[in-house]
């Protein structure tokens, strides 16, 4: 773990900005390389490998090519959600929206850039999930990230990985280790790709009804965010419906393979559709990825 006493020297409201080379070649059409959108927290139980698949399934959904990669070698969670989608479309004989998707085996010899390399091929989007932990393979997916994605729950256990908070005004000390991390990442990546990243914390299975933690958790990552350069975007609900579709691999864009639909599902859906608009991805066309103001 990459530590300082005095946390990163992060500039109020910072960010690197640099601009992204956009003439590689895919399918014979001058435009951006894929951009890849990285899904990372080092603490498990935040709905991390729930959220990139219906992220990857959702970007498939509007037609575009997507690339989706497992880093956790010992849950595979992303992998086996597609696995059991793959399963599903052939024994009911449908036809859904399916991401290409691997699980990274470091036992397998090949490298972990060769394997991006080959399932990026013609992508518009890869998808990466990491562990729930801190490793070499999960830093070097930072460092390639366009868009990191940092799903938190909404309490200040899971606030305390990016920012300490004083117990008595509820006011943010300073960054954690976490935070200083991302720093670290997005450095890396501007020396090695001359490109920026945009942060994303994504608030989820926040409350429905207005309570004072709720509240309290929310001021202090907005100002979390001023500091450390992060966007806080609504995530997913907490919904037993998600843990019921992973056997079969379906997410709330296939409704209409789901029995039993009930207006919460429709709910739901729509808040999906909203967490993939607040990712502010490149539209098709865009020559580099869009650039979002942290905030």
């Amino acid at each position: 773990m990459i530590c300082t006493a005095g946390g990163p020297p992060i500039e109020e409201g910072g960010g690197l900005v640099a601009a992204r080379d956009p003439q590689d070649q895919v399918s014979g059409v001058a435009r951006s390389v894929p951009h890849f959108i990285t899904f990372a927290n080092e603490k498990g139980g935040t709905g991390k490998s729930t959220t990139a698949v219906h992220a990857a399934v959702a970007l498939a959904a509007q037609g575009r090519k997507v690339a989706a990669l497992d880093l956790d070698t010992r849950q595979r969670t992303l992998g086996r959600y597609l696995d059991n989608r793959a399963a599903t479309m052939r024994r009911q004989n449908v036809d859904l929206p399916m991401p290409v998707h691997a699980t990274f085996d470091p036992e397998a010899g090949e490298p972990l850039e060769a394997v991006i390399e080959r399932i990026a091929g013609g992508a518009e989007f890869v998808v990466i999930d990491t562990p729930g932990r801190d490793d070499a393979h999960s830093r070097a997916a930072m460092i390639r990230a366009d868009t990191l994605v940092t799903p938190i729950n909404d309490s200040f256990v899971d606030l305390d990985l990016i920012g300490e908070v004083d117990a008595e005004t509820y006011r943010v000390r300073r960054p954690s280790f976490y935070a200083e991390l991302v720093w670290n990442s997005r450095t890396q990546r501007a020396k090695a790709h001359g490109a920026s990243v945009d942060w994303v914390v994504l608030r989820n299975r926040v409350q429905h009804i207005e309570a004072r933690n709720k509240r309290r958790v929310g001021e202090a990552l907005g100002e979390l965010s001023r500091r450390v350069g992060f966007r806080i975007i609504p995530g997913l609900g907490e919904r037993v419906i998600y843990r019921e579709l992973f056997p079969k691999g379906l997410t709330l864009l296939d409704l209409n393979e789901i029995e039993d639909v009930a207006m919460s599902h429709i709910a739901a859906r729509q808040e999906l559709r909203e967490m993939v608009a607040g990712f502010a991805l490149p539209e098709p066309g865009d020559e580099a990825p869009r650039q979002a103001m942290a905030g």
